[in-house]
């Protein structure tokens, strides 16, 4: 259903004939850590997240699975086969 409390306009999961579903009635301001990511869109009552209605509670445990703008290190470590490590180790003898 089409949103009619902060995001006026715009389909919503949370809404329901009786209004918002969502816990307090109506979707979070974005926090400051969200700062450039572009799932963000301004309404008439401030910038929320597209994704999220309450973007805080996803940074409460480190960094929005979501976020955009947030670089995460993947370190890659190769992985070794046992067997065939055993098999090398002993051709060398």
């Amino acid at each position: 259903m089409l949103c009619d409390t902060v995001k006026k306009g715009v389909e919503c999961a949370f809404m329901s004939k009786k209004g918002c579903g969502f816990f307090g009635g109506s979707c979070s301001p974005i926090v400051e850590k969200c700062g450039d990511c572009n799932k963000i869109f301004e309404y008439e009552a401030g910038k929320y997240c597209k994704v999220y209605p309450d973007p805080k509670s996803k940074w409460m445990n480190g960094n929005c699975p979501s976020a955009s703008h947030v670089k995460t290190e993947i370190k890659e470590t190769q992985k070794i086969n046992p067997l065939k490590a055993s098999k090398r180790a002993n051709k060398k003898k």
